[in-house]
């Protein structure tokens, strides 16, 4: 195994701890490794934890890393910055796992700590009340003349999108009738309000609307579909139509800043959790997958129980604001952040140089940011049309602090990655479990989410172990870890865009998936130069 431990090849000057963990980390490609059958329910729920040899699906090997790792083990304390659509830091799940701002006096309408943000005990609202936002490309277009060139191309592309959200919105209100239908029938039959689907597998005589509603509740199962998450994605479909798309909607009114002025800073609150609770599921979830209690024996259980999370709301429903982005990642800075995760993105940056330099911020003090790649199923290398934040110019990385991560499923197979996953042998570095992940989200509830939302927060999680235990190592350094230490994905994958078998290394740098075991391995036999 030694010629893993010196993949980097950086000249020997100082180890990374004084702590050895030594085991026998995955090294090779697994080929014939892949789970024979259907995930039982404790696998949907923590296949993302579970070990790739031990248990046969893609996971991170977070479990093992502490059985056979960490054990009971202490790292320096770890605060990682959260950028998303705000938590419900009360959820009993991530009781323990919000950072507390100590140098600042609750309520107190005074900025005790002079840093600029007044009350701000567990991070910052840069939305303040709001809520709803259009899409980058609907407030560009507002800034062009009617009838101008760029302002048709613009309502072309809004009218098309808005064509589809309805088409969208059509087939969900469908699915929830067939939901409700479905329900009634089931009820009726079995005699009964409360039901789980072996119980309507096992009834006999099945007639034959018994059995439309069993193949319907079967395909909602295997697509981890719920009632819930039916009726959010039909309020996202109707919010895309009436704001999103909606010219005439400003939703940035009620802030009461000027967004493109990144010196109009005087503006937000310090309610973390958001105007409405509900609007705070993503990061709810983002929050849960890195931090939530492992030993709690409720919901779920996150990669680093340790973290403690600085709670950044700067992502509306809608497109993000580049000077919010900006301005929170340098708050994160400021305020004792060594991880910053940022699972967001739009197709267009106006305001892009402002981020660019918060990122370069960030990289001069130390701090590493792992972001989503995004789900367009797109390849986002230099000539593709970019996903943003990105810290290529020109084909060029201006950053050396900023990992890029894809989503992967849990199978080992030629579908290993996700089919919504953006990919790039550039502007892709690793791949993390990112397809039907349980986390917690608001209201003491749990929900399956996919998304490359769900892959950074994996890989966040994993960085701020490494950065807990080895706080030597630099922000650049964790990143080559981490890509570097990664288990091989499966030999031969499905583009994401083509469908053709392709190399792994055309889809990201790395070609591997993230893993804390070997990661935590690779650290503690590795020396870096100052």
């Amino acid at each position: 195994m030694k010629g893993f431990f010196y993949l980097l090849g950086c000249t020997m000057m100082i180890s990374c701890s004084t702590i050895k963990f030594t085991g026998n980390p995955t090294t090779k490609p697994l080929i014939d490794y892949n789970k024979k059958e259907p995930l039982v329910e404790y696998e949907k729920k923590f296949w993302h934890l579970m070990d790739p040899l031990r248990d046969s699906v893609a996971g991170m090997s977070v479990d093992r890393a502490y059985e056979e790792l960490i054990k009971n083990q202490k790292g320096e304390k770890i605060i990682v910055a959260v950028i998303d659509s705000g938590v419900d830091i009360n959820h009993s799940d991530l009781q323990g796992a919000i950072w507390t701002n100590k140098d600042e006096v609750p309520n107190n309408l005074i900025d005790d700590d002079k840093n600029g943000y007044i009350d701000d005990i567990h991070g910052w609202n840069f939305l303040g009340d709001c809520d709803l936002e259009n899409m980058e490309s609907v407030r560009l277009q507002k800034k062009e003349r009617p009838g101008s060139e760029v302002y048709e191309k613009f309502e072309k592309d809004r009218q098309k999108n808005i064509q589809s959200k309805k088409e969208e919105l059509i087939s969900v209100q469908g699915m929830i009738q067939k939901y409700n239908e479905s329900d009634s029938i089931i009820k009726v039959v079995l005699a009964k309000e409360k039901y789980s689907l072996i119980e309507v597998e096992n009834f006999m005589p099945k007639t034959f609307s018994l059995m439309e509603a069993l193949i319907f509740r079967r395909f909602l199962n295997e697509n981890k579909l719920t009632k819930s998450k039916l009726e959010m994605y039909l309020k996202g479909a109707q919010n895309s139509i009436n704001c999103h798309y909606e010219i005439d909607f400003d939703g940035r009114a009620i802030v009461g800043d000027d967004p493109d002025n990144i010196n109009d800073r005087s503006y937000g609150n310090g309610n973390v959790i958001g105007p409405e609770k509900d609007g705070a599921g993503h990061g709810t979830h983002v929050t849960g997958i890195i931090a939530s209690s492992r030993n709690n024996k409720k919901g779920n259980r996150g990669v680093f129980d340790q973290a403690k999370i600085m709670v950044l709301r700067a992502v509306p429903d809608g497109d993000e604001y580049d000077k919010d982005i900006a301005l929170a990642i340098r708050y994160a800075v400021d305020n004792g952040a060594k991880v910053i995760n940022t699972s967001f993105g739009k197709g267009y940056s106006p305001h892009k140089e402002w981020v660019w330099d918060a990122l370069k911020y960030a990289e001069k003090k130390d701090v590493l940011i792992v972001n989503a790649a995004g789900n367009s199923g797109a390849n986002v290398d230099p000539g593709n049309k970019k996903t943003y934040i990105s810290d290529e110019v020109d084909g060029k990385e201006i950053v050396s602090n900023f990992i890029n991560v894809g989503a992967i499923n849990s199978s080992f197979s030629k579908d290993q990655v996700a089919p919504f996953s953006n990919f790039g042998s550039v502007n892709v570095d690793v791949f993390a479990p990112g397809s039907n992940i349980w986390s917690s989200v608001p209201n003491e509830k749990y929900e399956f989410y996919s998304g490359t939302s769900m892959a950074a927060p994996n890989t966040s999680g994993v960085a701020a172990v490494i950065r807990s235990f080895f706080p030597k190592l630099k922000a650049y350094q964790v990143k080559h870890i981490i890509m570097n230490s990664g288990v091989p994905l499966y030999p031969t994958l499905k583009n994401p865009k083509t469908g053709e078998l392709v190399n792994p290394k055309t889809l990201s740098i790395s070609g591997k998936a993230v893993n804390l075991y070997n990661a935590l391995i690779y650290c503690s036999n590795k020396s870096y130069k100052k």
